[in-house]
């Protein structure tokens, strides 16, 4: 059995957007996260501190996807505004436009080897496309509504696409035939993709689950309800052991595959969690919400006492341990709390850090600049859940007595939030009230001088 893995800390976080943030990914490098907002820009935030983020103006309505290449030299929009973007991750923001489709854009994935784009749409098809020169290859249509996200297979070989018709549909590349429908019938799939081995895929859905396929037997292999809400995206971990989740319930989760159970809740976010992804070599991973906020988190999946679990992924075909339908959200509630404490990360260029950001239950709060200095070392609260406390062995008593002193955290954490706000406000008017001072002084003396 693997060794306990550490909690997940915050590592960074980042505001610049003035809307909500739609969509994030990691370049290859580690060095750039790029994102999309509904306030129609893409971002370039860089990991070193002391870089300022770029924005790139261009689409003329909401960005919904990004995606870096895979050399990390390009990175992919799409738009509400119909159009796909390719961008030069630099200051320079060069850029090329092609009007893909007749409706929204929803999604854009890059092939394996760079070479090909995937883009799904609100006009119901699917398109390929060449990188090079954007030249359209063919169309995908079997769909008859909405199709809100495609992905490539890890082999290129394969598409995967998900749709308001309640339908998941794999696709043959070459043949550009549909070999499968996977239906859903309680709701819609909002965002899929492959499991790293190619063997399975991981479906979030509008009913509040996420579920995970066998695409060669066709069969559930599991079925998670650990949601409140609309579970709006999804993340493999590189090693395929571990899956993250968001959703409008402002919760991000991690679920352990290889066991089929919950592992951690991260409250970061007031409001919905529309977006996350994990980085390339999985050692961080990235959220972004309706809070206009991009948080960046240390996974520390990679640290020596869970190289046990990590191992796992040489065996592909077997790492999904199957689940019946409805235990996973049994087994996922039937949990203890543990508390993680982290220091808020560094901003970048301290930009937009004027605003004061308040605390949700259990997230991360930042005051303004102007008391940074008594707030910088201010030790943040993360509640995260940690499933199964009947497995530690922890009594009943004891983790309902747990139960108590984190609910007690978590006002006290609000109740901290409040009085920032409030020293926030009574700053400000402080700093009012000193101007105008000043202003009607200068006009004494003014007038003192006529």
């Amino acid at each position: 059995m693997a060794s306990a893995l550490s909690d997940p800390t915050l590592e960074r976080h980042f505001k610049g957007h003035r809307d909500t943030v739609t969509t994030v990914d990691f370049s290859s490098t580690m060095k750039q996260i790029a994102t999309g907002s509904m306030d129609s820009c893409v971002m370039i935030w860089n990991m070193k501190p002391q870089m300022r983020a770029y924005r790139f103006d261009g689409h003329k309505d909401s960005v919904l996807c990004v995606q870096f290449s895979p050399s990390g030299h390009l990175v992919a929009s799409a738009s509400r505004d119909k159009t796909v973007r390719l961008w030069v991750p630099s200051m320079k923001a060069d850029s090329t436009t092609f009007r893909a489709h007749t409706a929204t854009v929803r999604s854009v994935n890059f092939s394996g080897d760079g070479q090909t784009l995937v883009t799904a749409s609100d006009d119901k098809t699917i398109k390929l496309w060449t990188v090079h020169r954007q030249r359209f290859l063919f169309s995908l249509n079997q769909h008859i509504n909405w199709v809100r996200c495609a992905r490539f297979s890890p082999d290129d070989r394969l598409i995967l696409s998900a749709s308001d018709d309640k339908t998941i549909k794999l696709w043959d590349k070459n043949s550009r035939e549909c070999i499968h429908s996977f239906y859903e019938h309680a709701g819609y799939a909002t965002h899929v993709d492959f499991h790293p081995s190619g063997t399975c895929i991981a479906a979030a859905s509008t009913d509040n689950s996420v579920k995970v396929w066998d695409i060669r037997s066709h069969k559930m292999l599991q079925h998670y309800e650990v949601h409140s809400g609309v579970v709006n995206s999804l993340s493999f971990h590189p090693s395929g052991n571990f899956l993250i989740t968001a959703s409008s319930d402002s919760t991000a989760k991690i679920l352990d595959l290889v066991e089929g159970k919950l592992l951690y809740t991260l409250h970061g976010h007031q409001g919905p969690v529309t977006c996350v992804a994990f980085s390339r070599s999985g050692e961080y991973f990235s959220s972004g919400g309706s809070d206009e906020q991009v948080i960046v988190w240390k996974s520390n999946f990679d640290c020596s006492e869970s190289t046990d679990s990590v191992r796992v992924q040489k065996k592909p075909a077997s790492i999904l341990k199957a689940a019946p339908a409805h235990s996973q959200a049994n087994a996922a509630f039937n949990s203890r709390a543990s508390t993680l404490c982290s220091q808020t990360g560094d901003l970048a260029d301290g930009q937009d850090s004027q605003t004061a950001v308040p605390s949700h239950s259990g997230s991360h709060s930042r005051s303004t600049q102007s008391h940074s200095s008594s707030s910088t070392n201010v030790v943040q609260t993360h509640s995260l859940t940690q499933a199964h406390a009947s497995d530690a062995g922890v009594p009943p008593g004891l983790a309902s007595t747990l139960e108590h002193i984190i609910g007690q955290l978590d006002i006290l954490t609000q109740t901290v939030s409040i009085l920032e706000q409030r020293l926030t406000l009574t700053e400000d008017k402080l700093k009012e009230c000193l101007e105008n001072q000043l202003e009607i002084g200068l006009h004494l003396q003014r007038r003192e001088e006529a």
